[in-house]
């Protein structure tokens, strides 16, 4: 039995999470490129082939679409696979199957096929990567009827959220930040899992509210630091579901601060931010006493390693939006 609480960083979080679940349950399956012997590019699968069996740990071809195909066909046989995605630009090939079978085959059975698969997807920047191997492609399926869309930003959430998707009869895209894979930080193997769908507040404050999920929640952490060192008090939250999104605590910080500011990784256009600024202007109009911000990727494609730096979001811009918040 691991220690109670041990510093581990997210990556090593998620291969004790998925353990634990095939543990649990003998219908868990994974499936992936390179995952049984190799582990997996991140080394998130690492020895679990040798642990479970290759029936159990399943390499597969590079064929994302014959990926989720497989799994969707195990799921309406009694299985609970889990899939791999290798990076986050090579899901597009899955897109069909995840938008048009994945996300509605429950719906369209009227509930009697439930679909418990989840789909791990590495995503964000920060690694220097080449083209297809650093984007941030999860407002697609956000938008997505059907489909439950997380993602961690700490090796805890890591290794409750993941056994929280697989035990989900929903399918679930579990979204990654590799740029946070190695970092550690404590795993309290003995304490009860957060529920999945829930907005946790990470740093308390006063005058503004931050809110962001994966990578970002440390940047916001560092710009927080810094304005409290200027005397400005932040806020910050971790959005952690994607869909759906707990909103009680957002309106409730916003109610407190009177300003809110979103951040992502991903473009602003048509985002995760932008429903979250539109909702907050609904419920919380009158508590606002500035324009909600959003600081998030420019709309382009996601750029060679070389200018990544300018283009994902920093905790300059973070502090530079927080100015103009309060100078409102």
């Amino acid at each position: 039995m691991p220690a109670s609480v041990e510093e581990l960083p997210l990556a090593k979080a998620l291969t004790a999470g998925l353990r634990a679940a095939m543990a649990t349950d003998e219908r868990v399956i994974l499936m992936g490129e390179d995952i049984g012997t190799l582990g997996g590019v991140f080394r998130i699968t690492e020895g679990l082939q040798a642990e479970f069996g290759k029936k159990r740990v399943l390499d597969t071809p590079l064929a994302e679409s014959g990926i989720i195909g497989t799994a969707v066909g195990l799921a309406m046989r009694g299985y609970r696979p889990v899939c791999e995605i290798q990076f986050d630009g090579f899901i597009y090939p899955g897109f069909d199957q995840i938008t048009s079978q994945l996300a509605k085959m429950t719906n369209r059975t009227s509930g009697t096929v439930p679909m418990p698969v989840v789909i791990r997807v590495p995503y964000g920047g920060h690694i220097g990567a080449v083209e297809h191997h650093q984007e941030s492609p999860e407002a697609y399926f956000v938008h997505t009827a059907g489909l439950r869309v997380v993602s961690p930003s700490t090796p805890n959430d890591a290794y409750w959220m993941i056994q929280e998707a697989i035990a989900s009869d929903d399918p679930v895209m579990f979204f990654e930040p590799k740029s946070r894979y190695w970092p550690k930080g404590p795993v309290d193997f003995s304490a009860s899992a957060v529920p999945l769908h829930s907005t946790r507040v990470v740093r308390t404050g006063t005058d503004v509210t931050l809110i962001a999920h994966g990578a970002m929640v440390s940047t916001l952490l560092q710009a927080a630091q810094v304005a409290a060192d200027e005397g400005v008090s932040v806020e910050v939250l971790d959005l952690r579901s994607l869909s759906p999104i707990d909103f009680g605590p957002i309106i409730s910080s916003v109610e407190k601060t009177g300003r809110l500011i979103v951040c992502q990784e991903a473009p602003g256009f048509v985002s995760v931010g932008s429903e979250i600024a539109a909702t907050v202007a609904e419920r919380a109009f009158f508590s606002l006493q500035s324009p909600v911000l959003r600081v998030s990727g420019f709309d382009t494609p996601y750029p060679s390693s070389k200018i990544e730096s300018f283009y994902l979001p920093d905790a300059d811009r973070v502090l530079e939006a927080i100015d103009r918040s309060l100078a409102y």
